[in-house]
């Protein structure tokens, strides 16, 4: 059976449905078990390197190893074996983003993740670690990719696909760096490594949702390397001051270069952490906020292995082996050419400004037309207040567009005031003026909504101060349209 044709197979009790992820040594199919009713994930080993007796022992050994992981924040395993010439792991399929994505959506709208909420992820992450390392398995894989966050609002660790149980042979391809280089501990590059390995690639997480980017980066994988190895951190508050001097002190000691400077274990890290976030006083939610109502086009590259040019020629799917395991990988296949995340951002903007401006022009156009084939100046007369509804209609994209809940703030008094006027106009009751008095009451709701949200930690998201955005909008499109018409109609009638 060809491990690229799997789609509609079967194998063993299990019905595979439509590719997942692939990564450097097995493809992640989602399947269905007919008995038990569910869906899960199958892991399966690729061809090319099937044939590799030292990678499928390991592939084995990390089916057995991490099949005897029973944790809540572990992506459980449920199933082992072989069909014909594929070796495959049948897994828990966890609905949800990965952090990776999260932390994409977040970078592109120009925030970061809340305080609260990476300290939250990074307990969870921590306490699946530590189960794990005193099992005696090291991850050696951990980064934003591996981190998923469910729907119930907890972050579990995922692809333990190299993981090393500790004292056990260590199994490398032959000519292959296993890991993300971004999140490598510098002894991983030279082939050594334990439990303090995956500490410090969990504050390479913690410093990325921080700061908003890794601290290491850079153009060629041996140059991440040597970085990693012998360049200094760069230091968290120089790169957002924000950071609370207590959260800057975990990652200068998880990132520490050499092993015995960092945390001796996860749930040293994780006391230490808790801690931290108290005295900061930042409030560390119990669960995960739900995921972001918005999703973005802009996906960092995020290699799984890196082999020589030599060894690169010899496998029988190269494209395959550049991709990665990703849980929202049908979404990132779907991209095509997305563009660099700033220009998105302008072209964005321009669209919401030539957008308000059209409906603005259009109105204008609309009124002047009518009011010149009826001879009836009183048509431009009484519609002009919809002209107010202009920066409604900008401050409602302009928010979405660059996820700032503080342009909430002034479109509720402003689409009230557009009514008001127009019905004085309309009427020419002026004498009703108790009306304004409304007009506090609006400005209240748009300071209220975004304010009460930015200081509950729950509420990272904003999703309410959309919810108010979207509806003032939608309100005021339907009075742009609405008004206009209702003057010529009543014209007309008279």
């Amino acid at each position: 059976m060809s491990d690229g044709s799997l789609e509609g197979k079967t194998l063993g009790k299990y019905r595979v449905l439509q590719p997942l992820g692939q990564g450097g040594m097995a493809r992640v199919y989602r399947a269905y078990h007919p008995q038990l009713d569910r869906y899960v994930a199958v892991k399966v080993l690729r061809q090319d390197v099937a044939g590799e007796a030292e990678m499928t022992a390991r592939f084995k050994r990390e089916a057995k190893a991490v099949a005897a992981l029973r944790h809540p924040h572990i992506v459980q395993v449920f199933d082992f074996d072989t069909q014909d010439d594929l070796c495959y792991m049948v897994m828990e399929l966890v609905e949800g983003d990965s952090l990776k994505t999260r932390l994409t959506d977040y970078r592109t709208r120009g925030s970061r993740i809340p305080n609260g909420e990476a300290v939250r992820i990074v307990l969870d992450a921590l306490g699946g670690l530590e189960y794990a390392h005193h099992a005696g398995i090291v991850h050696r894989d951990i980064k934003p990719a591996n981190i998923l966050l469910t729907g119930d609002g907890a972050a579990v660790l995922s692809d333990f696909g190299i993981a090393q149980v500790a004292g056990g042979t260590q199994y490398t391809s032959s000519g292959a760096m296993m890991g993300t280089l971004q999140y490598m501990a510098p002894e991983q590059g030279l082939a050594r490594g334990d439990a303090r390995s995956d500490i410090y690639s969990m504050g390479i997480v913690l410093y990325e949702m921080l700061v908003g980017e890794p601290p290491f980066d850079a153009d060629t994988p041996l140059a991440i390397l040597l970085k990693h190895m012998n360049d200094p951190l760069p230091i968290p508050r120089e790169k957002n001051p924000e950071i609370p001097e207590p959260l800057e002190r975990i990652l200068l000691k998880a990132l520490s270069k050499q092993p015995e400077g960092r945390y001796a274990s996860a749930k040293e890290m994780a006391r230490a952490l808790a801690e931290a976030a108290a005295g900061a006083g930042i409030g560390v939610p119990e669960r995960i906020s739900r995921p972001l109502s918005f999703t973005t086009a802009a996906s960092d590259a995020d290699t799984v292995s890196i082999y020589t040019s030599a060894e690169r020629a010899k496998l029988a799917d190269a494209a395959f082996s550049k991709d990665r395991t990703d849980a929202n990988l049908p979404r990132t296949l779907a991209r095509k050419n997305p563009p660099a995340e700033g220009s998105a951002r302008t072209v964005r903007i321009l669209r919401t400004v030539f957008i308000s401006l059209s409906l603005i022009l259009l109105y204008f156009m609309f009124s002047l037309t009518a009011a010149a084939a009826l001879n009836r100046a009183e048509i431009m007369e009484k519609t002009w207040p919809v002209v107010i509804l202009l920066p409604v209609f900008l401050l409602g994209g302009l928010g979405e567009d660059l996820n700032n809940p503080w342009m909430a703030v002034p479109m509720p008094l402003l689409m009230l005031t557009a009514v008001l006027l127009a019905f004085f106009v309309g009427t020419g009751r002026w004498e009703l003026w108790p009306a304004w008095l409304l007009e506090p009451i609006a400005l209240f709701a748009g300071i209220a909504v975004p304010v009460g949200e930015a200081t509950d930690p729950r509420h990272g998201d904003f999703q309410a101060t959309r919810g108010l955005r979207r509806i003032v909008t939608g309100a005021g499109l339907v009075f742009f349209i609405g008004w206009p018409l209702f003057i010529f109609v009543s014209i007309l009638a008279q």
